[in-house]
């Protein structure tokens, strides 16, 4: 049941839109932080008639269609209603009238769906995608949707919003997120044999409840767990328990065919509303299912306290923010010593390093980058580290060390040499694979779901430990407590099964603290990740996974669908599977544009690919090995203005964030995958306002494309209006890259610095060290060799090297780093300069301030 806890407020005492509103004052003093709070919203009640369609042309050529229509609105029902099939006619008219109670604080966004109906599977001829929120109170309105302008195909809708009698409710949002109160129900069987007569089983089911369904015996069973049932549900859906009556019958086929086939006959059924129910009190209900059948149950309802398990806000979590307390002062000393300062600055920058993926070869290569900053003495004033994909097994084993960047990184380096020369082939040897079998066993025993990332990731703890690690991320908390070392951001990206992750993906950032989406502001405790949440509410823990499992999420290399595969070898995806897609058009008045509310979505027209489509986009788009988890994130709506938080992309109407019906919250399950699918590199998790990152330095150890991370984060940051510096690449560097370069904006503060250090073996074939010859024979042949060639020790799938191999690839990133001290530092002078002149005008402002108050 519920933890309910803190003071209910009355919904009748707060005024709509502006309750308890839960925000804190930025460093600057001036924009509130959006973190969450609670508003009072009205209901509404809305009926759609669907009156006709005109010049359909069905599927079927030997006929005309046999037209319906489905209307989904999951905002307000988790039930699609339809129309009544109007059969062989090109001019369907239904005049069916749907009603909805809809919650004005969410986004409404109703789907209507044309079939022709089909013996075997119905024909989807077209949808039209609305915005409830176009509508006004006590206004009807009639659309005439264009579905296909060439053939003068359309469809006309009714609408009508009036206020509900129903009193307001509250909610709770941080602009993005909307939560509404959730209701629990607990429930036992009661068996009487005088009563239960036969062998027959319940069903028992709430539409639109995290559980959905359950079975049990009619009869009394051994198993008494076998009679108890727990469902839960959203409020203000209005949930109802139906209960079904089964028997199921054992049939021989025919003479030829005698085995027995299964058949379940529904006998009856019954309905309890889960709104009638006392709150916390339990009762019993004789429910009748059928003339001959009545069950006995016991019911128990409670409400959900308004203290959620998730956090919803877009402000950093209190342990990261205590760390940057902590943090400040180490780096102030830090950049005194390093930029030779003749005193310890007030404000230091935030500097963020990042490192891309590339499997053993971006681990192998993040050590020595990190090395050659130590050697600058420069650990200490890096505020964040970040990695995706190889970089983060990097990450995760020196986070292992609570004290990792105050202690010569030699040490480490060298275990990585022993794990890296070593052979792998212990893997998957019958010990190996027996254990990784107890192990996912174990992890599906305790309720977590298992999939083939997990198998990944044990042949990863095999390769970076060839041992078992039981260490997790939550761990880490001790290696930042005293800002001791830069916090660590692994990332990974929520994906579709069937969409790359090129044209959509949702940056998952996980920390010692928390792990969740800032694009959405829904945060959990690290140590419920794989935890079952619903509604904003902790429904299931579970144990906190092994960071080897986690490591196989960051580094799922294979969760790549065929499109993406052959992009990767050819350099463009499959062309023709384009032609099959969904064609999604915007199909709004455009002379009633510059009227429109621009919190509104655009009326879209979604002109599905057909069946031969959806057979080839399941076959090459399909991520047959991504890893399913638990949606913690499920059963939240999408608030009605969300489309204006700069994250998302709704202004594109076909982007999936221009559907909020098919977004994140929506879906039972998360897919996250490797970063490098959308970037391979993790820009968009430092980029986030609330982190005010200063400096980038990034290192890109991809095997082509040396700026490609570049070009990609640029475009992200102008979708979304992220300040990003303008990204000039040469076409001789483009081909031949430099070892470092420079991208900023002089004249706006905001822009942050970004250093970027291509993976490039130049001027360290004729030095050894930063102007040191290479002398000896032996110096100058460490020191000539090609980074990138098919012959290559470092190709992305190999994961053994030569001890050799290994140190090169390490000094060769170490030597990089040292031989560009001077823009490093150059890079640090000016962040600090600018810190000071954003002190200053920030203390001028205030006196000013003072000044007019006075």
């Amino acid at each position: 049941m519920f933890r309910v806890s803190g003071e209910r407020l009355s919904g009748r005492a707060l005024p709509a839109l502006a309750a308890a509103f839960l925000w804190k004052k930025d460093k600057e003093g001036d924009l509130p932080l959006r973190s969450w709070r609670k508003e009072v919203h009205p209901y509404y009640r809305l009926s759609v008639t669907v009156l006709r369609a005109r010049n359909i042309q069905g599927v079927d050529m030997l006929s005309e269609a046999d037209c319906y229509v489905q209307l989904k609105l999951p905002t307000a029902s988790p039930l699609h209603y339809r129309t009544k099939v109007v059969y062989n006619s090109a001019d369907p008219e239904w005049n069916e009238t749907f009603h909805y109670r809809i919650h004005s604080a969410v986004k409404n966004t109703l789907e209507l769906t044309l079939y022709d109906r089909d013996l075997m599977l119905d024909d989807k001829l077209s949808s039209v995608v609305f915005d409830v929120g176009n509508i006004k109170p006590g206004q009807t309105i009639r659309r005439v949707f264009k579905l296909n302008p060439k053939d003068k195909e359309v469809l006309e809708v009714e609408f009508h919003i009036e206020e509900s009698q129903d009193p307001p409710s509250e909610i709770i949002t941080n602009g993005v997120l909307v939560a509404h109160p959730c209701v629990c129900v607990e429930g036992r069987i009661k068996y009487d044999e005088k009563k239960c007569k036969g062998d027959y089983m319940l069903k028992l089911s709430v539409p639109g409840s995290y559980e959905k369904q359950t079975s049990a015996p009619l009869k009394q069973s051994q198993t008494e767990e076998l009679g108890k049932f727990v469902f839960h549900a959203d409020r203000d859906m209005s949930p109802h328990l139906d209960v079904f009556l089964l028997k199921t019958l054992s049939i021989a086929q025919n003479d030829l065919a005698p085995e027995l086939e299964k058949k379940i006959l529904y006998l009856g059924k019954g309905s309890v509303s889960m709104s009638s129910l006392p709150t916390g009190q339990e009762i019993d209900i004789y429910l009748p299912l059928s003339k001959n059948q009545v069950v006995n149950m016991t019911m128990m309802k409670e409400e959900s306290s308004q203290e959620l398990d998730i956090r919803l806000g877009f402000e950093l979590s209190h342990g990261e923010r205590y760390f940057l307390e902590k943090r400040r002062k180490i780096i102030a000393q830090s950049l005194k010593k390093a930029l030779k300062l003749n005193k310890v600055p007030d404000e230091v920058p935030v500097v963020a390093v990042l490192g891309s993926g590339g499997g053993a070869r971006a681990m192998t290569s993040f050590y020595g980058s990190l090395q050659g900053l130590q050697d600058l003495k420069l650990l200490d004033s890096i505020t964040y580290l970040s990695g995706v994909s190889g970089s983060t097994w990097c990450m995760s084993t020196l986070y292992e060390d609570y004290d990792w960047s105050n202690k010569d990184l030699k040490e480490p380096i060298s275990k990585a040499q022993k794990s890296m020369t070593s052979s792998k082939s212990g893997a998957f040897s019958a010990e190996r694979l027996r254990h990784c079998a107890q192990e996912l066993m174990a992890l599906e025993r305790d309720g977590h779901k298992v999939n083939f990332s997990d198998f990944w990731g044990l042949v990863l703890e095999y390769f970076l430990h060839q041992k078992n690690n039981p260490a997790k991320l939550s761990d880490q908390q001790n290696s930042v407590c005293k800002g001791q070392n830069p916090y660590p951001i692994y990332a990974g990206v929520n994906v579709r099964v069937n969409i790359s992750g090129k044209d959509f993906a949702e940056w998952c950032e996980f920390t010692p603290h928390e792990v969740g989406f800032r694009k959405y502001g829904a945060f959990i405790r690290t140590e419920d990740f794989g935890s079952e949440f619903f509604m904003g509410h902790l429904i299931h823990r579970r144990k906190e996974p092994k960071i080897c499992f986690l490591q196989g999420v960051w580094g799922s290399a294979f969760a790549a669908n065929l499109d993406e595969i052959w992009a990767q070898a050819s350099g463009t995806g499959i062309r023709w599977l384009n032609s099959l897609t969904d064609v999604i058009k915007v199909i709004d008045d455009c002379r009633k544009l510059h009227f429109r509310d621009p919190t509104r979505l655009h009326t879209r027209l979604v002109m599905p690919g057909g069946i031969i489509s959806n057979i080839f986009q399941d076959f090459f788009k399909s991520r047959f090995t991504a890893g399913e988890l638990y949606n913690f994130t499920r059963g939240l709506y999408l608030y009605k203005d969300y489309m204006g938080i700069r994250d998302f992309v709704a202004w594109k109407g076909n982007h999936l964030d221009a559907f909020p019906n098919l977004l994140t919250p929506m879906e039972e399950n998360l897919y996250l995958v490797d970063g490098g699918f959308s970037i391979n590199s993790p820009f968009p998790l430092v980029l986030q306002s609330e982190r005010d990152v200063d400096i980038i330095l990034s290192f890109n150890y991809s095997w082509q494309a040396p700026f490609e991370v570049l070009h990609l984060t640029s475009k992200y940051c102008k979708e979304r209006g992220i300040p990003f510096p303008n990204i000039a690449v040469k076409e001789a560097d483009e081909k031949q890259p430099k070892e470092c370069y420079v991208f900023m904006d002089a004249d706006n503060p905001k822009v942050p610095i970004v250093l970027h250090f291509p993976l490039v073996n130049d001027t360290f074939r004729a030095y050894k060290a930063p102007g040191v010859f290479r002398e000896t024979d032996e110096e100058q042949d460490f020191g000539d060799f090609l980074l990138q060639n098919k012959d290559s020790p470092y190709r992305t799938k190999h994961f053994t090297y030569e001890p050799n191999d290994f140190n090169r690839l390490v000094e060769v990133n170490r030597y990089n780093v040292l031989n560009n001290e001077q823009l490093i530092k150059g890079a640090l002078k000016a962040a600090l300069d600018r810190r000071k002149n954003k002190t200053t005008y920030r203390g001028l402002r205030e006196k000013k301030k003072a000044r007019i108050t006075a």
